[in-house]
């Protein structure tokens, strides 16, 4: 929710802060690295503390910092805040993905952690509700104050939530060093290499083409209120996206259920940037929402299963964390892009560059995963 209401708080912002396209690209990219912080830094902490420890810390940090966001008097407090709420979303992701992988059954495994990831969705459906019903009589102030009240639900993680049973079990507590080196062994390098490639590719599209997409559609000449309205029916598609790849990871498998997935967002991503009718821009970023979820959701079931339970988090943060680097370059490329003129078919021909370059490295270095390794 937190991610998804950014995109519209971008666009509410510009006018009110006078902003250029390149200042509204750094909101984006400042929470990206605020990402590629948390999830690094607390990807490590979750293999020596622990996943529910992590978790709670996480949750606090970027709720009660999204709170203190709505209170900015200008784009410098405003960053500063964005810096400390991308470190906890950054955190939470790969620590909540690898606490559901270890606490399920292996033959469920795949599937229960993608259902986890389609509340991404669920998240990105309720910020465009938000920005649809409450920002225009409100204000987008009242939107981050909203986002700030998912703080309380710690209350329910705290007692509500068990340990990981693998961590609980695990005496082995590997250090920042250790795990890198650990990943880096012959054993994991070619996974590692693959997962670092994928996660690049895809957070540099997702971040590039979902943080604009509100203010890409005012730029096509709709009004804000008309493409909040757009995007919200585009955010629909998520879902279906999202368990359309839980049902059919424990058919297909990890790998080519991510390929395939990837494969759709390429494809979408260049109609999308393409398109000349609003009939055809909605369809195409519909189907875009379908497969780009769909492949986040197999992504974050793939990558636990490429280590074992040392340094599965870890592995899964570092990920992750190089992903986030790729979300600081794609907001702004995209700004820096439009800035000096570029047509959205160049933008978005680019995302589809990179995306089918994920989709090589999943098909030639990925393997499929032993969903009963320990």
């Amino acid at each position: 929710m937190d991610v998804g209401l950014l995109s519209f708080v971008i666009a509410a912002v510009k006018g009110e802060w006078h902003l250029n396209s390149v200042q509204m690209g750094w909101i984006g990219s400042v929470s990206s690295l605020g990402m590629a912080i948390g999830a690094i830094a607390f990807g490590i902490m979750a293999d020596r503390i622990g996943r529910k420890k992590v978790l709670l810390i996480t949750l606090l940090l970027f709720s009660l910092g999204s709170f203190a966001s709505a209170f900015a008097t200008g784009l410098g407090v405003f960053l500063a805040l964005r810096l400390l709420i991308g470190a906890g979303l950054g955190g939470e992701l790969p620590v909540a993905s690898t606490l559901v992988s270890e606490s399920v059954a292996p033959q469920h495994r795949g599937r229960s952690v993608v259902l986890l990831e389609s509340f991404w969705a669920a998240g990105w459906l309720v910020a465009a509700l938000i920005s649809y019903f409450v920002m225009p009589t409100w204000g987008w102030r009242i939107a981050l104050v909203i986002t700030g009240l998912c703080a309380l639900y710690g209350l329910y993680l705290r007692e509500g939530i068990a340990e990981s049973p693998q961590f609980t079990g695990n005496n082995k507590r590997a250090g920042f060093f250790s795990s890198l080196k650990s990943i880096w062994q012959k054993t994991y390098v070619k996974a590692t290499v693959m997962l670092w490639t994928v996660w690049f590719m895809v957070v540099f599209s997702y971040y590039g083409m979902f943080l604009w997409l509100p203010s890409v559609m005012v730029m096509k000449g709709f009004s804000m209120i008309d493409s909040f309205g757009y995007v919200l029916v585009m955010t629909l598609a998520q879902l279906p996206g999202y368990f359309t790849a839980a049902w059919l990871i424990e058919k297909w498998g990890r790998k080519k259920v991510l390929a395939t997935f990837l494969l759709g967002t390429a494809v979408f991503a260049f109609g999308f940037g393409t398109a000349t009718s609003t009939a055809l821009l909605i369809t195409c970023g519909i189907m875009l929402s379908f497969f780009n979820l769909g492949a986040w959701g197999a992504l974050y079931a793939y990558s636990p299963e490429q280590y074992p339970s040392s340094v599965r988090s870890s592995g899964s943060g570092l990920a992750a964390g190089v992903g986030r680097i790729g979300g600081i370059v794609g907001p702004l490329f995209v700004g820096a892009l439009l800035a000096r003129g570029a047509s959205f078919a160049l933008i978005f021909g680019v995302f589809t560059a990179a995306i089918l370059i994920a989709v090589l490295a999943v098909i030639f270095l990925g393997t499929e995963t032993m969903a009963k390794r320990a």
